[in-house]
């Protein structure tokens, strides 16, 4: 069974681009979903699985800049977490070693962690600017 994800408010991080980035993440698993239930839909699947994949590293490069730049303190843990999924993505979870439908419900669990993980470690940083925040 296809995870289909709601954005809500509080996965907010405060910075317009990347939260449209993450709701567009979203929007991804879900369309990926809307292909498991359509039996001809393989093709559109992976398409939408290698758009997943180019905005992801577009995605990464503009959220490591935006936190390298407020001085993000845990930038060396989001490096690590991009390189996770750069691993998981082309070398386990692959529509070679996995169904589509295992693979749409790890990145639906990824991306939600992500974003989740993001509204509650980057909201202060980047209102602070390159200030660090009070903690």
């Amino acid at each position: 069974m296809a995870n289909r994800l709601s954005w809500d408010d509080r996965y907010s991080i405060g910075h317009e681009s990347l939260d449209a980035q993450h709701r567009h993440f979203f929007e991804l698993c879900n369309a990926m979903a809307d292909c498991l239930v359509e039996e001809t839909a393989a093709e559109r699947f992976d398409r939408l699985f290698a758009e997943l994949m180019e905005k992801a590293r577009e995605h990464f490069m503009a959220e490591e800049a935006l936190l390298a730049a407020c001085g993000y303190p845990e930038l060396d843990d989001q490096r690590s977490e991009q390189e996770e999924f750069a691993y998981l993505v082309n070398e386990i979870a692959t529509t070679e070693n996995f169904d589509r439908n295992e693979l749409q419900t790890f990145l639906a669990l990824w991306w939600a962690g992500h974003v989740r993980g993001a509204a509650r470690n980057y909201p202060a940083w980047l209102a602070a600017g390159t200030a660090n925040p009070a903690r």
